[in-house]
């Protein structure tokens, strides 16, 4: 497991895993009623398999691995949901690849989302844009991205959608 990539979802994932959403759209268009924007921030949930992690391998073709954030309004603010992230190893050559699908579970539905991640070793996490694929509830229909972002002990997720 390549513990510095499980704070990529936030997919947040992700996958949080983590929302908005946007579709693109001409330039020119002015956004209509339905289009959304908001921030949420994700924050890695601690799981067993992180105590006592053993030293890392090269990572294979097929190689995967899982990770959860609690999704909030804010640093440090009120948790607004959650979400889910598997990660699963594409291209392992140089460069290497991940391919992150995840879910983010919010009150009003849920949203998911998927990437292809550079495979790094970084002790901060790249700047990258989640594919909006579809959603549940209040986002059935939402397509868009989101823009994650390393904020410190978070991952600043900003939801562009539209449905």
């Amino acid at each position: 497991m390549i513990p510095h990539l499980r704070t990529l979802g936030a997919l947040g994932v992700c996958l949080a895993a983590s929302v908005a959403l946007t579709a693109s759209s001409p330039a020119f268009a002015a956004p209509t009623q339905d289009d959304e924007t908001f921030t949420l921030y994700a924050k890695e949930v601690a799981s067993e398999d992180d105590e006592g992690e053993s030293e890392q391998q090269a990572p294979e073709v097929g190689d995967s691995f899982a990770f959860a954030d609690d999704l909030y309004d804010s640093k440090g603010g009120g948790k607004v949901g959650r979400d889910g992230v598997t990660c699963t190893v594409v291209r392992a050559a140089d460069p290497g690849d991940l391919l992150c699908v995840g879910t983010f579970v919010l009150s009003g539905g849920h949203i998911a989302g998927q990437a292809v991640l550079p495979l790094t070793e970084s002790e901060q996490q790249p700047t990258f844009d989640i594919a909006i694929t579809g959603g549940t509830g209040d986002y059935e229909e939402a397509r868009g991205y989101i823009h994650s972002t390393d904020d410190g002990d978070y991952q600043k997720l900003e939801f562009h959608v539209s449905k």
